[in-house]
């Protein structure tokens, strides 16, 4: 391997199957490209499958569309549904997909956007197909989080859906670092059966569609000095890739560019912030999802720790 990971140290993906939300631009596209060059399966879970055919069209090899709404706990359900019914197995389940800095508004169940989209939409994806991860040796659920996760961050369990007040910067900070915790307590989880891992990754600051939603009293400053901070998507989704491929990652581990406040660079493996690691906080957050969404997981229990 070289010294800088990059797409030519991603092994063959030959047999291996893989999920990715949000895979029709920005980074969930880059990141199921490359898997699919690599010899995967690659199925684009997204919510706009026009989009996700064409983004299809311009990838080589083995790729599909799948129907995805995050922002609906029915169409996740139906979702797990149709891929449960055409997929005996899964190697990657890669949640990608997000938004950032929404307005307040909720989801179809009443989540706020943020919260209900990057992490309890998420969660109930991964419960509602972990029985195709468990049996197959290898496998990993890798969930994209964000160095927002640091910023203005805390699980707000009295108001967690930003009912008395909000903040679409905190919000989004809720949501990262609920994507973190949700990884910490699943790989805790899944230790004792020995198979699937759960990673994380963030991908610095890379120049995607995700930050269309910011407050206009930034965006005007953020445009001025993007080019000096932001990398390319490609660039961006390399923490992704390597924490869905590296033979070398272990359960727990955090992947994020190696540059200067991991705002860019090749990824490598980073440390996240020291509340994201308080157990009893990721074990009251993986209850309550588990309330809000209905959705229980197979046959997996808290247990040991996780690596950090």
């Amino acid at each position: 391997m070289s010294g800088k990971w990059t797409t030519a140290d991603i092994p063959d993906q030959r047999g291996r199957v893989a999920v990715v939300t949000g895979a029709n631009t920005g980074l969930g596209y880059e990141t199921a490209k490359a898997l699919a060059e690599r010899g995967a399966s690659v199925v684009l879970a997204v919510r706009d499958t026009g989009k996700g055919e064409r983004a299809a069209a311009g990838m080589a090899g083995d790729v599909t569309v799948q129907a995805l709404d995050l922002t609906s706990l029915d169409s996740v359900r139906s979702a797990a549904e149709a891929l449960r019914s055409r997929l005996d197995r899964i190697d990657l389940l890669i949640n990608n997909a997000g938004v950032m800095y929404t307005p307040k508004q909720t989801t179809r169940d009443g989540f706020e956007t943020q919260f209900g989209t990057n992490h309890l939409g998420h969660f109930a994806l991964t419960g509602l197909l972990l029985d195709r991860m468990l049996p197959v040796p290898g496998s990993r659920v890798v969930t994209v989080s964000s160095t927002g996760h640091r910023i203005r961050a805390a699980i707000h369990f009295d108001d967690l859906q930003w009912e008395r007040t909000y903040s679409r910067v905190a919000a989004y900070g809720q949501s990262k670092l609920a994507n973190l915790m949700f990884t910490y307590e699943l790989q805790r989880r899944l230790a004792a059966h020995g198979t699937t891992v759960a990673v994380a990754a963030h991908p610095g600051v890379s120049s995607t569609e995700l930050a269309r939603n910011t407050p206009a009293a930034l965006r005007l400053p953020l445009t001025r000095i993007a080019p000096l901070i932001t990398q390319t998507p490609a660039m961006g989704a390399l923490p992704t890739l390597r924490a869905a491929t590296d033979p070398a990652v272990l359960g727990g581990q955090y992947y994020g560019p190696g540059g200067l406040n991991e705002i860019r660079g090749h990824p490598r493996p980073v440390v996240s912030s020291p509340q994201s690691y308080e157990v009893a906080v990721q074990q009251r957050l993986w209850a309550v999802s588990e309330d809000l969404t209905g959705v229980r997981f197979p046959a997996v229990r808290s247990g040991s720790a996780v690596t950090r």
